[in-house]
């Protein structure tokens, strides 16, 4: 009887040994998804703001003229309780030079993002800044601008 019981729960631990070591294999153990938890879970959301757009976010700059830089500007106003940072703004391409307030803009402050492209190319453009700061429930913001270069007659 001993050793109908002693070979029962030997086979019935290999058994559940083999289970727990497939419902291992099934989920696969990935070092990514860990470090990116990591690094999500050691954002600080308590200094996170919110922004208003004061201009709209695609502006339409209609005719250009070639090779004249044109100037852009998107304002806007932290409406969180929160000191707003802009932490980086940069171009689609090298045509479009991006600049953001140096500071950070206290509650209820209004900011503007500048860009000046140089009217390179010919024929319809659009162009996108992007821009990160530290607002929810987005930190990224796409702004754009578009035309039509056309030649001098």
């Amino acid at each position: 009887m001993k050793k109908v019981f002693t070979t029962l729960l030997s086979l019935s631990l290999i058994i559940s040994c083999r289970e727990v070591s497939r419902s291992n294999e099934s989920a696969p153990v990935s070092t990514t998804n860990s470090i990116e938890n990591t690094a999500v879970s050691a954002i600080d959301t308590t200094n996170f703001t919110q922004i208003q757009w004061i201009d709209p976010i695609d502006q339409q700059l209609g005719k250009l003229t070639p090779n004249k830089e044109v100037e852009i500007i998107w304002n806007f106003k932290n409406v969180g309780i929160k000191p707003l940072i802009i932490e980086n703004v940069s171009a689609s391409c090298g045509c479009t030079i991006p600049e953001k307030p140096e500071k950070p803009l206290a509650p209820g402050e209004v900011g503007f993002i500048k860009a000046k492209f140089n009217g390179s190319g010919m024929g319809v453009i659009v162009k996108q800044v992007q821009v990160t700061t530290n607002t929810t429930p987005t930190k990224d913001h796409t702004l754009s601008f578009g035309g039509e270069i056309i030649e001098k007659k």
